[in-house]
């Protein structure tokens, strides 16, 4: 089981990674430009709007299946034992950026609040690079839970 896995199973250790996630999002969020970047940002308020703490919950709720795709990439920086974490992540990051949407995916294929459907279809495609770009923020994450 990996480093991240195990952190959550301890309640408190969980709270504080959730909470640092959100933070995490919500600094991604706030630094997008340009079109793309106005319409995540219009997308993220709209989904704050609907339900206010959704984030934090929806996090909670996929935190564990997050963590068993990233786990296996931190397990393997540890083996490399070259660079940083975030440099690792970095020359990764469609590999981890793939497996992570695909979880985000699967729930939205299954989602029936409509208005969360549309948005998270909407954004989907640009997910990639935004979920690449995320990279540095991701392992900074990693590196202070796992």
């Amino acid at each position: 089981m990996g480093a991240l896995t195990e952190a959550l199973k301890d309640p408190a250790r969980r709270k504080a990674i959730v909470d640092d996630g959100v933070k995490v999002i919500d600094e991604e969020v706030a630094s997008k430009r340009g079109f793309s970047g106005m319409a995540v940002k219009a997308a993220f308020a709209g989904v704050k709007a609907v339900r206010p703490g959704m984030i934090g919950m929806a996090l909670d709720m996929l935190l564990p299946q997050f963590a068993a795709q990233v786990d296996p990439f931190y397990d393997a920086w540890r083996v490399d034992g070259r660079g940083t974490l975030e440099a690792y992540f970095r020359s990764h990051d469609t590999e981890i950026a793939n497996a992570l949407l695909s979880i985000t995916d699967a729930r939205a294929q299954r989602a029936e609040q409509r208005s969360l459907k549309k948005a998270y279809e909407k954004l989907r495609p640009q997910g990639l690079e935004h979920t690449k770009a995320a990279m540095p923020r991701l392992a900074g994450l990693v590196s202070r839970h796992a």
